[in-house]
């Protein structure tokens, strides 16, 4: 009965993580609106269903996601391949950005509206190349970002810097991007840093940083995701400036 007694641990320990949210909503609906909550019992379903599923990701996650992105890291240090390493960096960011649902909701949605803005065609081959473009635009930002913080892990380069210098950047091209470009591409660094993304680019930091001598897991293993959230604002701009 003891894995038993684990899953119930976790469910509850889901459930004390949403509870926060279920009070707002419950307060403001109650209180402020004065009106009662609508279909409860659909409510009460999907939240059981929103519970189970935090459950089995957050479990997944310490199960798979992060034990294999620190095992390749040791792994490619240990082989001592700079080149493969840089090439593993690139490619775990360009991939996994690629395969972010909130990327690909975004980018549809950001679609839909150019359409209906003119900025692009109405059709759907216009729609579906711009998401296109968006998303792989995304993708590579990522992964290039991912092979800044890599060469930063390795070179043992304070983080602030590079940060502070890549915001200089944000807000000069911010001034020469077309308005209707610069909302979407502040968005998308955010939502790059999501579900399959973040565990894995963590992993991947804290792994590298735990296999270089010198390197402290805690000061170089994080801020990778810093990045992750950084270069696709650049990236996204510059491509509205040329698309």
């Amino acid at each position: 009965m003891s894995w038993l007694h684990r899953v119930l641990g976790r469910l509850s320990e889901s459930g004390r993580d949403l509870l926060p949210i279920i009070l707002v909503i419950a307060f403001f609906q109650l209180v402020v609106l004065r009106q009662p909550l609508p279909q409860l019992g659909q409510m009460i379903g999907g939240l059981l269903l929103v519970i189970l599923g935090l459950t089995f990701f957050i479990r997944g996650l310490e199960l798979g996601l992060f034990p294999i992105g620190e095992s390749m890291a040791h792994s490619l240090a240990r082989k001592g391949s700079l080149v493969w390493l840089i090439v593993f960096a690139f490619a775990l960011g360009f991939g996994t950005t690629a395969a972010e649902p909130a990327l690909i909701a975004i980018a549809e949605e950001a679609s839909q509206v150019a359409a209906e803005a003119g900025v692009i065609g109405a059709d759907n081959d216009a729609m579906e190349g711009y998401a296109l473009g968006l998303r792989l635009t995304v993708a590579l930002a990522v992964g290039c970002s991912l092979v800044i913080g890599v060469w930063r892990i390795l070179k043992g380069w304070p983080i602030n810097y590079l940060i502070a210098g890549g915001y200089v950047i944000v807000m000069i091209v911010t001034a020469f991007a077309p308005r209707e470009i610069i909302g979407i591409a502040y968005d998308s660094g955010g939502v790059t840093t999501s579900t399959i993304t973040v565990p894995l680019v963590t992993a991947l930091g804290v792994g590298l940083a735990s296999s270089i001598k010198g390197r402290n897991p805690v000061v170089d293993g994080f801020g990778l995701i810093a990045f992750a959230s950084l270069t696709p604002m650049i990236f996204v701009m510059i491509y509205g400036i040329l698309v």
